[in-house]
């Protein structure tokens, strides 16, 4: 792996400057992704996913922007949803994201991941309500196949449990983990049958990254029997232009990679240079949905917000209006919310008490009120 000190491309001015930020926010990334940067173009869309930037010692945001420890039943698992539980089985990823939203993963490596393994599996038996496991990160494909193997098959052993979705960057970071390790395919063919799916959750985040390789990749999983979804977050510079996001978009559903969940970036701390306006968003997004087919523009534009995921589902000149996707609390799920437009806001906490108009609940049509 590469240390910002031995990019050859840049400057050794560039080099001590980016040292300071590396040295609160680690850098990581390997030769197949930085070989993809044009080092001639300061705007370059990979180099702005992986390179650092000043900007991130900007004082904005915080660590755990979803209250992922509010969730945390052992280090390693949290249980938000009802029907879903989380597993960070790894803390370590190919490359590493500037505008991560968990930062504090590599920050205290040993404090976050999952250490306890037996201990995280009976917590899922005896929740038959989960239906749904998460493995993520880190990047659980950064794990050797054998150990990766171990938690599947033993998920595999638990009845109740029928998703097992692996939230992964690899095949956009590292293909290669994937295309020259027979064994992974094996792996996922046996445990991803008919009735009980396994299913790759990948990140690309601009057309860029859909190499030949990196499209054979995904190719190589589903023909092992994985399903294919992809969630990307919109980040400014990278993919807030409508061109190139309906471009990513088209390109995904070509690969039959399901465009899934558009994010807004999380408040982490050193995000506010990533970030783009909630309304703003919302905007680029619809632009770019009327450039793409039925099957591009199935994703849902939404936050990951402490108390559930938020889908942002429309805006007018005075009112922007929200939907509880998922709801911590499953009593607000399918919420409708409506507040008074606040183009400056980041975050569904930007829209504060002064700026609400009426934030309700709305009755269903067919049920009359509540």
């Amino acid at each position: 792996m590469t240390k910002i000190e031995q990019l050859e491309q840049l400057s050794e001015q560039e080099q001590a400057e980016l040292k300071n930020v590396t040295d609160k926010f680690p850098f990581r990334s390997n030769d197949y992704y930085l070989s993809l940067i044009d080092w001639d173009d300061p705007e370059d869309p990979i180099r702005q996913i992986i390179i650092p930037h000043m900007q991130e010692l900007d004082e904005w945001g915080r660590l755990d922007p979803s209250d992922e420890e509010s969730y945390t039943i052992m280090p390693g698992l949290e249980h938000k949803y009802n029907s879903t539980a989380l597993l960070l089985v790894s803390n370590v990823c190919d490359s590493i994201c500037r505008y991560c939203f968990r930062k504090r993963v590599f920050i205290e490596p040993r404090k976050e991941y999952l250490r306890d393994l037996p201990a995280a599996l009976q917590y899922i038996k005896e929740h038959r309500e989960i239906t749904n496991v998460l493995l993520t990160g880190g990047d659980p494909l950064v794990l050797t196949t054998p150990k990766l193997e171990n938690i599947i098959r033993q998920l595999r052993q638990i009845e109740h449990v029928q998703i097992i979705r692996i939230g992964t960057k690899v095949p956009t970071f590292n293909p290669y983990r994937i295309v020259d390790d027979p064994a992974l395919l094996e792996m996922v063919n046996k445990y991803s049958t008919e009735r009980k799916k396994i299913y790759f959750i990948t990140h690309f985040v601009h057309p860029r990254e859909l190499t030949d390789v990196a499209c054979n990749a995904v190719s190589l999983l589903q023909k092992a029997g994985a399903i294919v979804a992809n969630q990307t977050p919109l980040i400014r510079g990278l993919n807030d232009n409508p061109e190139v996001l309906a471009e990513l978009l088209a390109k995904l559903s070509f690969i039959g990679a399901t465009p899934y969940y558009v994010f807004q970036c999380r408040p982490a701390l050193g995000n506010k240079a990533y970030t783009v306006p909630i309304e703003q968003g919302y905007e680029i997004i619809e632009q770019a949905k009327t450039r793409v087919s039925g099957l591009a523009k199935r994703l849902r534009f939404v936050m990951s917000h402490s108390s559930g995921k938020i889908e942002i589902v429309g805006k007018t000149r005075d009112f922007v209006y929200f939907r509880y996707h998922r709801a911590a609390k499953d009593e607000d799920s399918g919420r409708f919310l409506v507040f008074k437009s606040n183009p400056n806001a980041c975050w569904f906490d930007d829209y504060d008490e002064a700026a609400r108009d009426y934030p309700v609940s709305l009755p269903c049509r067919s049920c009359g009120p509540e």
